[in-house]
């Protein structure tokens, strides 16, 4: 009899350990993999190659590698694609241009040190900040330079366009306003600390964060301070503007919700750790954010209730959303696929090395880099 029921309880075990693995997603949480404020990369030979064709499955959908790009070192800025031309920095300080259909080099632009920063595409310009103190503007077609200025620090923060101005943060303490045309500073706004947060521009108004631990809201065109909004941590993550509320983390831990005109909060949605440098998607009146907690978050906007969580691995990557799928990298070294209604994984792929670039979709391709230091496109 105690035989019997040993065997019975054995493959009760076997099958509540089947069913588990067949649901959601897990990835590491180990603290070691803790994601920083600021990413880090190494610097390579570079080359352009056009990898294998893979496919890994995942618990409902199939993912193919279709190409990968070597940029030569660790990728942290996230591509953008315009054209069907994707532009990406790398850690080998080179800004590249790439074949979004076939993953062939179209030009790479040298600068003097590696690139966090995320490229900006307008009239036939690519924008760009580096960590050698400058921003750069760059034909878009030919990859020749048109003009450069120089700030007071590093440029992780990745620039805005809007107007015929370029907006952008440095570790300088300070938003930059530039003519876009000529390079030339219309205005600079100061904050107390470094600005890492990228800025974005709705109704009037540059919306950023710094490692002051302020919210800003800043007249566009004259750089006056409309409001200012104290967390408890430092904000790298860009805000996104929906309706009338403003999204944002920070590494206090929480998503904040604030009335975009005046800076009021409307709710706070607590995650388990810092929200670094993850900047929150909006779609269909949700907000999609990553957590450093090893999650995946879908928030009601207008309430900050849970709509779910999904377990992955620390998070400083933003989500993307494309055709009711949310598609975020993370440091457990997996881009994962996760269904916006359910919060249900559709596939996973192994990037080799820990995923900071934030995906772009295009055309039901989806594009991302990793430390690893390849662009990859998938489908």
């Amino acid at each position: 009899m105690m035989n019997t029921r040993r065997v019975l309880m054995v493959a009760l075990m076997l099958i509540a350990l089947g069913a588990a693995a067949g649901c959601g997603a897990s990835g590491s949480t180990d603290p070691s993999d803790e994601p920083a404020a600021t990413s880090t990369s190494a610097t390579q030979p570079t080359t352009s190659v056009q990898g294998p064709s893979t496919t890994v499955e995942g618990p409902s959908d199939v993912v193919e590698e279709l190409w990968r790009f070597d940029a030569g070192g660790a990728i942290s800025s996230s591509p953008v694609i315009s054209g069907g031309v994707i532009y990406i920095g790398s850690g080998d300080s080179n800004l590249y241009a790439v074949d979004a259909a076939g993953g062939a080099e179209v030009w790479r632009f040298a600068t003097g040190r590696k690139i966090d920063s995320t490229p900006a595409v307008a009239d036939g310009t690519v924008y760009v900040g580096g960590l050698d103190h400058y921003l750069y503007a760059v034909d878009a077609d030919t990859g020749e330079e048109k003009w450069r200025m120089e700030t007071g620090g590093r440029v992780n923060s990745s620039p805005a366009v809007s107007n015929g101005t370029v907006y952008v943060g440095g570790f300088d303490t300070y938003l930059h306003a530039i003519e876009a045309s000529t390079g030339e500073e219309r205005w600079r706004f100061k904050t107390v600390s470094r600005i890492d947060s990228s800025p974005i521009v709705h109704d009037g108004l540059v919306f950023f964060g710094s490692y002051d631990k302020n919210l800003y809201a800043v007249d566009a065109a004259t750089g006056e301070e409309r409001w200012r909004f104290a967390t408890t941590g430092h904000v790298a993550s860009r805000p996104a503007v929906a309706g009338e509320l403003l999204y944002a983390g920070s590494s206090d831990g929480n998503l904040y919700a604030l009335a975009y005109a005046t800076g009021e909060e409307r709710w706070r949605f607590a995650t388990g750790d810092t929200v670094s440098a993850s900047s929150p998607t909006v779609s269909g009146g949700v907000v999609y954010i990553g957590s450093s907690d090893g999650h995946l978050y879908a928030i009601d906007g207008d309430t900050g209730t849970e709509v779910w969580s999904f377990t992955a691995g620390p998070i400083s990557a933003s989500p993307a959303f494309s055709d009711g799928v949310v598609y975020v990298g993370s440091f457990d070294h997996n881009v994962y696929a996760v269904d916006a209604a359910t919060g249900e994984e559709r596939w996973r792929f192994g990037a080799e090395a820990t995923v900071s670039s934030s995906p772009a979709v295009w055309e039901g391709v989806v594009y991302v880099g990793s430390q690893a230091g390849f662009l990859y496109a998938l489908r």
